[in-house]
C-alpha cells in the first residue's frame, strides 16, 4: 500500500517545473491541475510538465471545469459538457494523468431518473475515450450539497454500474451525511486505488458552504481511518493547500512508527 499527498493546483506553465520541483522537495508526489475555468495547457505544453512529473514521480490528475453537468436539461448543454470533459481527457493523456475528476450535476425532478442520465453520458465518454485508445480514466467527485448529484453511493454505484474511476471527497461527505462513516465508505469502493480529496470544510443544513484549513485533527481521523490495502492518491483543496498537504504527510509519516 502507498498513500500520497499533494496539492489541487499547478499554476502557469510557466512555473509549472519549478513548482513541481518544491513540491517533491516537501515530500509531496500528487499535484491536481485545476482546469477550474478552462483547459489552460494546451497540448505542445504538455512534454515540459509530463516529463518533469515523470522525473519526480508525482501523480498527477486533473479536475474539469466546474460548471459541467451530465443531467443538464437541453441536450447541448449535455454534450457541452461530454467535450469538456473529454478536452481534459485529451490533456490529460498527453501528460500521463491518472484521472480527470469532475461533478457530476444536479438532481431533476427524479434521483433515478437523473443517476441513469448521468450514467449514459459516463458511459458515451468511456466509449470515446476507448476510441481514441487513451489510458486516461474519469472520475466523477463525491459532492457535498444534498441537492446535487454525488452522494458516496450514487458514485459507488456509477463505478460499479461503467467500470469508470471515482474521487473519494472526505469533506463533501462530512458536509453531506453530517458524518463519515469509514467502514461503509470502504465497502462502497472496494477498488484498490483511491483518489481522494480532503480539507477542512464549513456545511450547514444544505451542506457545503466553503472549504477551510485543515486541523491537525482532521487529518489524524482521516490518516486513522483509511484502508491500509489500498493505494490513495490525497489531494488537498483547502485555501493553504500546500501546507495542508505537508502536514498530512508528516502526520502519515509519525503514525507509520
Amino acid at each position: 500500500m502507498a498513500v500520497i499527498f499533494g496539492p489541487a493546483g499547478l499554476g502557469p506553465v510557466k512555473t509549472s517545473a519549478k513548482i513541481l520541483s518544491q513540491y517533491n522537495s516537501h515530500g509531496l508526489k500528487a499535484c491536481e491541475i485545476a482546469f477550474t475555468y478552462n483547459c489552460y495547457i494546451k497540448p505542445p505544453e504538455t512534454p515540459l510538465i509530463r516529463e518533469k512529473a515523470k522525473e519526480l514521480g508525482i501523480d498527477l490528475s486533473i479536475h474539469a471545469q466546474y460548471w459541467v453537468n451530465l443531467n443538464a436539461k437541453e441536450e447541448e448543454k449535455r454534450e457541452a459538457t461530454k467535450k469538456r470533459i473529454l478536452q481534459c481527457c485529451e490533456i490529460g493523456e498527453l501528460l500521463e494523468a491518472k484521472v480527470v475528476v469532475f461533478h457530476p450535476g444536479y438532481y431533476t425532478d427524479n434521483k433515478e431518473d437523473s443517476y441513469q442520465t448521468i450514467k449514459k453520458g459516463v458511459k458515451e465518454i468511456m466509449e470515446e475515450i476507448k476510441k481514441r485508445g487513451w489510458k486516461i480514466k474519469i472520475a466523477p467527485e463525491t459532492m457535498g450539497k444534498i441537492n446535487v448529484f454525488g452522494s458516496m453511493e450514487e458514485i459507488s454505484r456509477l463505478a460499479k454500474e461503467t467500470g469508470c474511476s471515482f474521487c473519494i471527497d472526505f469533506a463533501h461527505i462530512l458536509a453531506r451525511d453530517k458524518k463519515i462513516d469509514y467502514k461503509k465508505i470502504e465497502n462502497l469502493f472496494p477498488q484498490e486505488e483511491w483518489h481522494v480529496h480532503f480539507s477542512g470544510i464549513v456545511y450547514g443544513e444544505k451542506g457545503e458552504k466553503h472549504h477551510i484549513t485543515t486541523t491537525k485533527e482532521a487529518w489524524k481521523e482521516l490518516l486513522k481511518n483509511i484502508p491500509l490495502k489500498k493505494n490513495i492518491r490525497i489531494i488537498n483543496e483547502s485555501p493553504s493547500m500546500i501546507d495542508d498537504s505537508i502536514e498530512g504527510l508528516n502526520i502519515w509519516k509519525k503514525m507509520q512508527f
